[in-house]
């Protein structure tokens, strides 16, 4: 018995430990969810403005608001290769997610402010079409997003859930994969700055 209570008591502490760390992690995720009220959505028209001096590849997707895309996981690689040369932002949304539509509205304004530089680009995971084109008319977003009907692009990125978030840099190398809901515009700028645009 004296054997075995040590590794007794160290597996109870391993438990308690994880257990802790979970609970942390879950109030975490909670307090930077979707408690506080979610921001107004900007209009079509302030997501469709032109941007002036933008290079053809940023203009065009200006140019494609709230466009749901057909053609699954091949359009969307293609897409991301007619955007080398260009940071890349892709926030996964479905309007069955209450996280997603509390955070676009962070995603019409960064997409707008940075337009000229950053290219975005969603992907709408699992929803359905009918629900998914009244959000975009709701919060239409100024790039278009890729219809991925099956959770083929969701699965590529080994996403748990939705939202999800990947960034890419410049050169078309992904630097990060955000899980979870972005509590504020401020927090999506910084992970913009920080792994899109270094």
């Amino acid at each position: 018995m004296r054997v075995r209570k040590p590794a007794i008591t160290l597996g109870t502490l391993c438990l308690v430990a994880a257990l802790a760390i979970g609970v942390i992690q879950a109030g975490n995720n909670s307090n930077t969810s979707t408690t506080a009220k979610p921001p107004t959505p900007l209009t079509r028209a302030q997501v469709a403005k032109a941007i002036p001096g933008a290079p053809a590849p940023l203009a065009a997707l200006r140019g494609r608001v709230s466009e749901l895309a057909g053609g699954g996981t091949k359009a969307f690689d293609a897409q991301l290769r007619a955007l080398r040369g260009y940071p890349v932002v892709v926030n996964a949304w479905a309007e069955w997610c209450h996280p997603c539509r509390y955070e676009l509205p962070f995603f019409q304004r960064e997409a707008v402010a940075r337009g000229g530089k950053v290219a975005f680009l969603g992907i709408n995971a699992k929803d359905d079409a009918d629900k998914a084109r009244s959000l975009a008319a709701r919060i239409p977003l100024p790039y278009p997003s890729f219809v991925d009907h099956g959770g083929d692009l969701i699965r590529r990125f080994r996403a748990v859930g939705l939202p999800v978030t990947i960034f890419y840099d410049a050169s078309g190398k992904r630097q990060m994969v955000h899980q979870g809901v972005f509590p504020s515009e401020q927090a999506l700028s910084a992970a913009i700055d920080r792994y899109a645009t270094r």
